[in-house]
């Protein structure tokens, strides 16, 4: 990356003189936005100036023209004077939005009085940012202020100092834009502690030119050398910056004179092999600093951190710090879990945050490779993908969530005791579900009761409430701690609410225990009520155990030998055991759906009849003519649909239709019929619909999602 450097005075000169190859921005739009700041003197110069040298680091750091374009219509636009027809869409509308949300962490942070909490407020800016780009005028814009603020009151200052030092700077040091991430560091070091800034300075006895002079000198000489020794290698080198003599001076605990890295070199080769040619090579060119040599290679550092440290005496008696890596450990070191930035800020940071920077970073170093910004950015996507969910309680603390994670997992994460009386948030002032799923840059406020009661029904998945498995253990520990008389009968009452619901409340529900591995009813009881074991499974694992098994629904009815000998044939999607091309159809007292378990009925002129095995009408007519039953199974032929009447009980509310229908066309699902009425006097709505469904499976999952829209007391199959 080459250097910033400052040159522009006004935003109408700022294109004369830069380089032809840099993206042209339309003279329109310079002309607007100069009108827009004002005349180039006062206040408003000041504004000009600081616009056209935001666009000159913006240079430096290989922006495009959408990043150009944005940070002049961000710095510009008002209400009065709104940015130029055309120019305000796509890529550009969406990083002056970028910037906008921005403003919001700078708002929060000046409330907090900055300091505390920064990384949860670093992490929140990356999560409302949407491309990365945005970053980089956000740094490029801080650095231009940070230069200009000598001509600060002190107050003001300090605090641009300090914010850049809690935000900036580590943001630039994670994406790896070390050029900006230097001059950040030392101009706020500068500003915050002047004296201590000075002291050092005047330690240094040289200019940092001059330093870097003697910096390419060495590096020079060692290329040389290493090129005379058949070593392929990469020399990279830099002094020092102020800051970092400052952070190393307190981290080590030493004096001035024994730091040997103020100079620093850093050599990347093929191999293991080459990494100690290399260290022979240098060892026997400059002399050896003594108790200053680290073999990270053989004996890495706890975070995986690999490679050789020495330091030798170079010309004229100065101190020069070598680094020797192959090419894959500065990989590791920079993008992977030993990335500089978690040494530097003394962090540890989590996986999934640290691959979000790694991503970044390369992205970055891919835009600064490209030589035709316009064509590299065919298939470069640009905006980040963050599967945390980063949000603010009422004092503006940062709090992470995982993508996903409702207000209830929320009111679990700032403490327990908040989460067992939560029963109600409010988001950006607004009043919303337990199981709403808040935005990055949200705020929220968790509406308590006085005494801690937590709801069973927030274990049950299909409910939604609960996304972090961390709050979920924190329920069933509120539960873990009642008497065995509650948590049995909270047990039963929830089981037999979901086997109602799904109509297999007459199915016998001991069929489920040897396949769950319990002994008692009251085992599987309490199982439920403390969320081990959801009723929805229990349902499920009953469909499937009342299901029968050929062999044995052969005894059911004796057939002839003959008609066992034929081969049976699926008819409508069924197989009646050794009869085939029988007339079929579905009894409509029960409405079976494939996957229920299922008996025929013989009838007199219209073929079988199917029955769920545990339909009423079934049972009546067995006991009249057993002679009739026949065993089916269903068959594994062309797909097919069902109907089934599904009776759905809510309070009557506006939208309540609207979202039965949203969730019965979510869950592909089609209604033959409808019909409502409203009990006034109670104020509840009793709905009967008619659904197509193509199995048990998504009946289950649809009767599930339907219970669990707000208003909705109850949902099961009719009758």
């Amino acid at each position: 990356m080459k250097r910033i450097e400052q040159t522009s005075k006004t935003v109408l000169d700022w294109q004369q003189g830069r380089d032809p190859g840099l993206p042209a921005l339309p003279s329109e739009l310079l002309a607007w936005a100069s009108l827009s700041v004002g005349p180039a003197d006062g206040r408003a110069g000041d504004l000009q100036r600081e616009l056209a040298l935001t666009l000159d680091a913006l240079d430096a750091l290989n922006a495009d023209a959408e990043t150009l374009r944005a940070a002049i219509i961000f710095s510009c636009q008002s209400s009065a004077r709104p940015a130029p027809s055309g120019y305000l869409v796509g890529g550009v509308a969406e990083l002056v939005a970028g910037q906008a949300e921005a403003e919001k962490v700078w708002v929060i942070y000046a409330q907090r009085g900055g300091g505390t909490g920064a990384e949860g407020l670093r992490r929140l800016l990356l999560a409302i940012i949407r491309d990365v780009r945005v970053v980089l005028i956000l740094l490029a814009r801080q650095l231009v202020r940070l230069r200009a603020a000598t001509k600060l009151p002190d107050d003001a200052r300090r605090q641009l100092a300090q914010l850049t030092a809690d935000i900036h700077s580590p943001l630039a040091n994670r994406l790896g834009i070390w050029q900006v991430k230097w001059e950040l560091e030392d101009l706020a070091f500068r500003h915050s502690q002047p004296e201590t800034y000075r002291r050092i300075a005047n330690l240094l006895d040289e200019r940092r030119a001059d330093r870097e002079r003697f910096i390419e000198a060495f590096k020079t000489q060692l290329r040389d050398v290493l090129q005379a020794g058949g070593i392929e290698a990469e020399v990279a080198g830099r002094p020092k910056h102020i800051y970092s003599i400052w952070k190393k001076l307190q981290r080590k605990g030493v004096p001035f004179s024994e730091l040997y890295d103020i100079r620093a070199v850093r050599v990347l080769v093929r191999d293991i092999d080459s990494c100690y040619a290399t260290l022979g090579l240098v060892h026997g060119l400059w002399t050896p600093v003594a108790d200053e040599f680290d073999d990270y290679i053989a004996h890495p550092k706890g975070n995986h951190y690999r490679s050789l440290h020495t330091a030798v005496i170079g010309a004229e008696g100065k101190t020069v710090e070598i680094q020797i890596r192959t090419f894959e450990m500065h990989t590791h070191a920079e993008l992977g879990v030993a990335a500089h930035w978690r040494y530097k800020e003394g962090g540890g940071g989590d996986a999934d945050f640290e691959r979000k920077i790694a991503w970044m970073r390369q992205l970055l170093e891919a835009r600064e490779g490209e030589e035709d910004s316009n064509n590299g950015e065919a298939g470069v996507s640009t905006t980040l993908i963050e599967d945390r969910v980063y949000v603010l309680t009422p004092q503006n603390e940062v709090i992470d969530l995982p993508r996903g994670g409702t207000v209830l997992d929320f009111a679990y994460h700032v403490h327990t005791e908040v989460g067992h009386r939560c029963r109600g948030a409010k988001v950006n002032g607004r009043i919303v579900p337990l199981g709403h799923q808040p935005s990055s840059g949200d705020r929220i406020e968790i509406l308590t009761a006085k005494s801690a009661e937590p709801r069973r029904d927030w274990l049950l998945a299909h409910n939604a409430f609960l996304a972090s498995s961390r709050a979920r253990d924190k329920v069933r520990a509120w539960f873990h701690r009642l008497d065995q008389a509650r948590n049995l009968t909270a047990g039963k009452d929830l089981l037999d609410r979901e086997l109602k619901r799904l109509a297999l409340h007459q199915l016998d529900i001991n069929l489920v225990l040897p396949r769950l591995k319990l002994q008692k009813l009251e085992e599987l009881y309490v199982a439920v009520a403390l969320g081990d074991v959801s009723a929805a499974h229990v349902a499920r694992v009953l469909h499937e155990a009342a299901q029968p098994a050929p062999e044995s629904a052969r005894t059911l009815l004796p057939l002839p030998a003959a008609a066992l000998a034929r081969p049976p044939k699926p008819a409508a999607g069924f197989t009646i055991e050794g009869v085939g091309n029988l007339l079929t159809q579905m009894a409509r007292c029960c409405q079976p759906v494939a996957g229920d378990p299922i008996l025929g009925y013989l009838t007199q002129a219209r073929g079988v009849s199917i029955h769920r095995r545990e339909c009423a009408a079934l049972q009546r007519l067995f006991s009249t003519h057993p002679e009739r039953l026949m065993p089916v199974e269903w068959g594994r032929g062309r797909a097919q649909s069902f109907a089934v009447d599904v009776l759905v009980r809510g309070y009557d509310r506006k939208w309540l239709l609207k979202d039965l229908t949203n969730v019965i066309g979510s869950g592909n699902a089609h209604i033959l019929g409808l019909n409502s009425r409203v009990d006034a006097a109670s104020g509840i709505a009793e709905l009967r619909f008619t659904l197509k469904v193509s199995d048990f499976e998504q009946l289950h999952a649809l009767l599930a999602r339907m219970s669990a829209i707000a208003g909705v007391n109850e949902v099961r199959r009719w009758p």
